[in-house]
């Protein structure tokens, strides 16, 4: 029997278990902990940080994923949670030991400038996406699989890669950084697929970003408002007209980026404009979609917590990314981001439609092969 069908298995048996009249209950508690991300600090070696406490949480269903960082922004750049890879193993391995639930561990490991998992700490360095960009479809494919064997050797399953952003050289947190395949829609589309079924191939998850486009801009979301309205071109859209729908196990992140003529009030992170008309009814996208970090600048300076979570809920938006790496540390973070989405659904401004449509689509993530 093998890891999915033992998954699938395991999953029935959360249904059978949920559904009965004793512990219907519990249900909305386990499907809202499903639309929850969490960073924490902590190695489990030499620094034991949160974990603790993070590993109550995934017990009781209240976070369904984990992201990991190497550096601590907010302990001025200390290490967090990746010292080395027999480390990184021995923690997700016992993060994920008592989950209700399969368990999203995530990372950003794009390659170049972006990479958690680097050298420092015996890792392969990567390319970035723009020296990709410059080979064949089949060298991306066949370096990205490298990539993810070795994601999936550490319990990695989750990588929040590649990025369709079109590269702008003047974009401070895409274009310089080497972030993006191409200003070439069609090749950005073709490195895209390539680097998502190499991750596929081993087993790993690929997420789409940053949804409508990062590239153009002339700010950055984590610093605050990044306004795209006079940079942003349509063609920014054109790799996911041609990746959404293919198959393959990937999801979508949405950005922080605010465009008042796709949505004059919210960013597209909390927009119903962009993520429930653009991204899902007319480019079709039925799977799921993340935010990006609720704690960047564009959210944190502008919305409470309660009420990101509540616009993300309105607008489509699958799982809150909450990395707890920017700006003060909350040690209580998962349980206050919890209770808020629990109080959201218990107040009737959460459909429970709603919720199951989200649940559906992260339990056939995490599940298919």
């Amino acid at each position: 029997m093998n890891a999915a069908h033992i998954a699938a298995l395991a999953l029935s048996a959360f249904f059978a278990a949920f559904t009965s009249p004793a512990t219907a209950h519990t249900e909305p508690e386990i499907m809202l902990g499903q639309m929850l991300m969490l960073g924490f600090h902590g190695d489990g070696e030499m620094t034991q940080g949160d974990i603790p406490q993070i590993k109550e949480l995934i017990r009781q269903g209240k976070i369904g994923g984990v992201i990991l960082f190497d550096r601590d922004q907010t302990r001025s750049g200390a290490p967090r949670n990746i010292i080395s890879a027999r480390q990184v193993k021995a923690l997700t391995s016992s993060l994920a030991q008592d989950a209700p639930l399969p368990l999203f561990v995530a990372v950003d490991q794009e390659g170049g400038r972006v990479q958690r998992l680097k050298p420092a700490a015996g890792f392969k360095a990567r390319p970035s996406a723009r020296e990709l960009g410059r080979v064949s479809a089949q060298e991306t494919r066949k370096l990205a699989a490298d990539l993810g064997r070795e994601l999936a050797g550490v319990g990695i399953n989750l990588n929040f890669a590649p990025s369709l952003d079109l590269d702008f050289p003047h974009s401070p947190a895409i274009g310089s950084l080497d972030r993006a395949f191409s200003p070439d829609p069609h090749l950005t589309a073709r490195q895209a697929l390539a680097f998502m079924r190499g991750l596929n191939d081993a087993g790993v998850i690929a997420c789409f970003k940053h949804f409508p486009g990062h590239g153009s801009a002339t700010s950055d979301t984590h610093m605050g408002t990044t306004d795209i309205t006079a940079s942003w071109q349509t063609h920014e859209l054109e790799p996911y007209r041609k990746l959404l729908g293919l198959p393959g196990r990937y999801a979508v992140m949405a950005a922080h980026v605010f465009h008042r003529e796709l949505d004059p009030q919210y960013p597209a992170s909390l927009s119903p404009r962009i993520i429930q008309n653009l991204l899902r009814a007319q480019l079709g996208w039925q799977g799921v979609v993340f935010s990006d970090d609720l704690q960047m600048g564009a959210i944190q300076k502008n919305y409470p917590l309660r009420e990101a979570l509540l616009l993300g809920l309105r607008a489509g938006v699958d799982v809150f990314i909450l990395g707890n790496n920017q700006g003060e540390y909350q040690p209580n973070l998962g349980e206050e981001a919890h209770r808020a989405l629990l109080d959201i659904y218990r107040q009737g401004l959460l459909h429970p439609e709603r919720l199951q449509e989200s649940f559906k689509r992260i339990m056939k993530l995490k599940t298919e092969e």
